[in-house]
């Protein structure tokens, strides 16, 4: 029979005997298990992932752990059960694709055999911090370093909170599992289902913890807007003064760095909710990219690594146990997971008032788009529904030069409706709060990637703070043609010469060529949301 342990006050009540012992997993179909540890402490839970060799802690106390094959999320491996009424909303396509309901319980059944006789660790808890709207989410896991990620990252009960943990979106998290395939309806062994109808996600097949993030991301993208609040991918901090911030952008594009920042406190660093009482962080916890990390540039993020957090992926000297942030022999997306505590200018309420400032964060590997610019709230609009960044050369095998890529609303692969619902809920907000949207570029200026010098992250933290508190928009500004963007013309501690890009470039006509082929990109992917968009925000793009 199971054995049950459950612990610290994260847990709302004793152990009961009988069939009480597995904390209601035999009721959904999970039997004959190990034993089932419950929110155990994370001191507990760090000891026996070592215990397991499961990782291993770094001198500065931080888990450190591999998660093999799969060093990042397999978005073409993520599927939602298509069924009623949920089919009715999904934006089905290659980022949702479908599967049978049948080939879910296909699945589930495997997944139910291969966890017999297998100890089995469960973190119950909540994701969204503003009481209203603060689903409660349950993880049943294999691995204690995976259980210990969620109550780093997730929203940690407080006490005799779980007494009313009723009806959770649950999350099955096998990652060593590799028993379907296939004749299941899958692409590979790996993947990721999430069925709304029965309250439910799978994982299998990989080990990267950052599936279960995302999948609880892309729940709230799918039930928030039901009740009327903003699901976005974003960082955010507040001012002294209360005032907020939001910054989009991503992966690569400073999001979670630039949120971080000495002089603001950090309400979270990748998402959030906007109600119409203000916005909420979805999270307790931050999981930020750790390669090239330098205390120097980063205090706030290398200082919260230490005991009580997980580095993934991330290169260790196997003699003297000393971190290298700057290998990626393993993977360039090594990451570091750490409760907001951790952070000392934290907002541990995890909410703000409505935002006055967004940032819409770029990394141009063309060198075209200035530092910093102002939209309209038809810019906006048709900025956000692009969602644009660069790939740089030699990222990806056959990337030679700079590359546009655009992921709709900054985070297209965790969109469960069509992207212009999320585009109508943002110029909705605009509109009521008068918020001021800035397009920042974190990329190149003056010429291409690997061309020139990426731009000092000084010097965007300047350009932010500017315009936080208010000085930036004081600022002439002059319009950059083609893109019709406002930029201020100056700004305390940037050099003048940044602020207009063609400036920069040695070649006034090759920075016009590069200008109009990123114009040319945009056009042709806005071209799928030209008939959910109203002519005006059509109107907003580049014009050739």
């Amino acid at each position: 029979m199971a054995q049950a342990k459950e612990g610290g006050k994260a847990a709302s009540s004793p152990a009961k005997i009988g069939t009480e012992k597995t904390f209601g997993l035999h009721k959904m179909g999970l039997k004959n298990i190990g034993t089932v540890y419950r929110n155990l402490p994370i001191p507990t839970l760090n000891e026996m992932a070592v215990a397991r060799g499961e990782g291993f802690l770094a001198p500065n106390g931080a888990l450190v752990v591999h998660t093999g094959k799969f060093s990042g999320r397999s978005p073409k491996d993520k599927f939602t059960v298509d069924q009623d009424p949920s089919n009715k909303k999904i934006w089905w396509g290659p980022i949702n694709q479908r599967i049978s309901s049948e080939n879910w319980d296909n699945i589930f059944q495997k997944i139910a055999s291969y966890a017999q006789k297998r100890d089995l660790f469960i973190f119950d808890g909540f994701v969204g911090n503003d009481p209203r709207y603060k689903l409660p989410v349950r993880v049943i896991s294999e691995l204690a370093w995976h259980s210990m990620f969620c109550q780093t990252l997730l929203v940690r009960p407080e006490p005799g909170e779980l007494d009313n943990h009723n009806d959770p979106f649950t999350v099955i998290d096998m990652g060593k599992f590799l028993g379907a395939g296939p004749a299941e309806g899958l692409r590979q062994e790996n993947f990721t289902l999430v069925n709304f109808e029965k309250n439910m996600a799978l994982i299998g097949g990989s080990e990267y913890a950052g599936e279960m993030k995302k999948s609880a991301f892309f729940i709230m993208n799918y039930l928030l807007p039901q009740k009327g609040v903003f699901p976005m991918h974003c960082s955010a901090n507040m001012g002294h003064g209360g005032d907020t911030a939001l910054f989009f952008g991503l992966s690569g594009t400073g999001k979670t760095t630039l949120s971080a920042d000495p002089n603001r406190k950090l309400i979270g660093d990748d998402e959030h909710g906007w109600s119409d009482a203000g916005i909420f962080n979805f999270e307790g916890g931050c999981y930020a990219k750790t390669i090239n990390l330098t205390r120097e540039k980063e205090p706030q993020i290398w200082d919260a690594i230490r005991f009580g957090s997980v580095l993934e992926n991330v290169i260790v000297d196997p003699l003297t146990r000393e971190i290298d942030y700057d290998d990626m022999s393993l993977t360039e997306n090594t990451r570091a997971t750490y409760p907001n505590h951790f952070i000392d200018n934290c907002v541990l309420s995890g909410m703000g008032g409505h935002p006055k400032n967004i940032f819409f964060l770029t990394c141009d590997a063309f060198g075209v788009l200035p530092p910093i610019s102002k939209l309209t709230p038809e810019q906006a609009a048709y900025h956000f529904l692009s969602g644009y960044t660069a790939k740089v050369a030699g990222t990806e095998a056959g990337v030679d030069e700079p590359m546009a890529t655009f992921s709709s609303c900054f985070g297209a692969p965790f969109l469960a409706l069509h992207p212009a619902d999320y585009g109508e809920m943002l110029r909705d907000r605009l509109k009521k709060h008068d918020a001021q949207v800035w397009l920042v570029n974190t990329g190149w200026i003056g010429g291409a990637a690997g061309e020139v010098d990426r731009i000092p992250l000084h010097h965007t933290r300047a350009l932010l703070t500017a315009a936080v508190t208010g000085e930036l928009a004081k600022i002439s500004t002059q319009v950059v043609p083609i893109f019709d963007l406002h930029v201020p013309t100056s700004c305390q501690g940037v050099p003048q010469e940044y602020m207009i890009p063609r400036n920069l470039w040695a070649s006034a006509e090759k920075y016009d060529e590069k200008i109009r082929e990123l114009a040319g990109a945009f056009l042709d992917n806005f071209k799928q949301f030209s008939d959910r968009v109203t002519p005006d925000v059509v109107a907003a793009g580049p014009r050739i």
